[in-house]
């Protein structure tokens, strides 16, 4: 796991929306991946996402406080955490200054006919070529389709793994485009649900805010969260 700490993105989000600005403008292909403990400790078994993390053409981000400290603790020089909603709410931005194209799939139904009303709304100048949630059956068909529309951006809300097997699937047969996995970032930016104040976003607390709001969470954050510390323990002490 440390050597997949290793490939993540270590500048700043300053450097990185620039980055993203330059391959937007001259039609460059990206696959950016919001890394936490969880898509790593999936990684672990799932032999799909254990390629993509590992495929050196990809970007990884991180994207939780415990990526960024544990590249700490195992001396991976990394400057800040860089959210898959920070990124959204810059790709919206950049792409509405550039005049290009998005497609958006995933999530429920109400949720993103109220996402793309907002940003047919808000953002004039992006071209919404269309939107299609994510409890489809045939989400192949979906992608077949992105394909023949060739988006400039295709923000992809299915859950990790789902968001980033059908991204990885398909990347290959797209000339331009930057895809990424964005998890709950429509729900958030959509208004259905709301995201940490900002004194947890500030303190890199935003976790225990949606454990407090969401209980159930807990469970999950024990199997990812507490189960990747303690590997990642482990794998520092074998290296030392």
């Amino acid at each position: 796991m440390i050597e997949i700490l290793s490939k993540i993105y270590n500048k700043n989000f300053e450097k990185f929306k620039q980055h993203i600005s330059k391959s937007i403008r001259e039609n460059k292909k990206e696959f950016i991946i919001t890394v936490n403990p969880e898509t790593i400790m999936i990684s672990q078994t799932n032999k799909v996402m254990k390629e993509i993390l590992q495929n050196e053409n990809f970007i990884l981000v991180p994207d939780g406080i415990s990526i960024v400290k544990s590249c700490q603790m195992c001396n991976i020089k990394i400057k800040e955490r860089i959210t898959g909603i920070d990124i959204t709410k810059y790709l919206l931005s950049e792409i509405n200054k550039q005049n290009k194209s998005l497609y958006l799939f995933g999530a429920k139904k109400e949720v993103i006919d109220n996402f793309a009303n907002l940003i047919k709304n808000k953002y004039k100048n992006i071209k919404l070529l269309g939107f299609t949630d994510g409890y489809v059956n045939d989400k192949d068909k979906v992608f077949e389709k992105i394909i023949k529309l060739k988006p400039d951006i295709c923000l992809v809300a299915l859950g990790i793994p789902m968001q980033e097997e059908i991204i990885y699937k398909y990347i290959d047969r797209f000339e331009k485009g930057i895809f990424i996995g964005v998890g709950g970032t429509f729900d958030v930016l959509s208004g259905y649900k709301k995201r940490a104040p900002k004194f947890f976003i500030k303190n890199n607390l935003e976790w225990l805010y949606r454990i407090a709001k969401e209980p159930k969470r807990i469970k999950r954050f024990v199997k990812y969260n507490v189960k990747f510390y303690i590997q990642i323990l482990k794998e520092k002490n074998i290296d030392n």
